[in-house]
């Protein structure tokens, strides 16, 4: 028979642990000598080891309890397996962008659109542009990061197609014209006809009720007139196609 402090000991925990452990219902209380001391067997350090491991994994103590007086107690560790994995690979990339910033470059993006942005200026976009792609996808990233990714994807797809890139390129170029000027017209056009063929009415989302996008294009338009009247001109073209749709 052990005493608490020798328990704790063999186990590697402290007392205190143990009588938590014991206040939480997790770990009976075994019978006291006549010393009033308590004594443990075999079968409570046993347990003690168990409820240890699991609470090493992250389990929270309420979650332990549970599990170890149900049946579900394989799926459940599953699922905290997962969950595991999940931070885990948070903390990865938290790690990568400390190193990038210890390198001195300091982005909060994620190296895919690091690397898209690099891809960019050998494509023979304008560094504005670069930097405009830099700070919206930084935004987007930071306030909508479960729907960002797969945006992102779409986006950085069309770099793909030669007919896309070529439209995307034209939008770089007209950042300095009048918006009057009729190539404003024509590239409305094209925008729209690419637009449709691409998406229909399924346009990528972001969160119900999000105030990003309007941030996001508000501040495209803010650096160019001629950018700005595109905009209004393909919400035009969209909304008399879609007129049961949001514009």
């Amino acid at each position: 028979m052990l005493t608490i402090g020798q328990l704790a000991g063999y186990v590697g925990v402290t007392a205190k642990t143990i009588r938590v452990y014991h206040a939480k219902g997790l770990l009976p209380e075994p019978p006291r000598d006549a010393s009033g001391y308590r004594r443990y067997s075999a079968a409570d350090a046993v347990e003690l080891i168990k409820i240890r491991t699991l609470a090493e994994a992250g389990v929270p103590l309420a979650r332990i309890r549970e599990l170890r007086s149900g049946d579900g107690l394989g799926p459940a560790l599953r699922q905290i397996d997962d969950d595991l994995a999940a931070r885990i690979r948070g903390l990865q990339d938290t790690r990568a962008r400390l190193r990038q910033l210890a390198d001195g470059h300091l982005s909060a993006l994620p190296a895919p659109v690091v690397a898209f942005l690099s891809r960019l200026r050998d494509l023979g976009f304008t560094e504005r542009w670069v930097a405009l792609q830099s700070d919206l996808w930084l935004l987007v990233f930071a306030t909508h990061p479960e729907t960002a990714r797969a945006n992102f994807r779409d986006q950085s797809s069309m770099l793909d197609d030669p007919d896309l890139l070529a439209v995307v390129l034209e939008y770089d170029r007209l950042h300095d014209v009048p918006p009057d000027d009729p190539r404003v017209d024509a590239l409305a056009e094209k925008l729209l006809a690419a637009t449709r063929a691409r998406y229909g009415s399924d346009l990528p989302t972001y969160e119900r009720g999000s105030a990003i996008p309007a941030l996001v294009q508000g501040a495209v338009n803010a650096s160019s007139p001629a950018w700005r009247r595109l905009d209004t001109l393909i919400r035009e073209g969209l909304s008399r196609a879609t007129p049961d749709q949001p514009s």
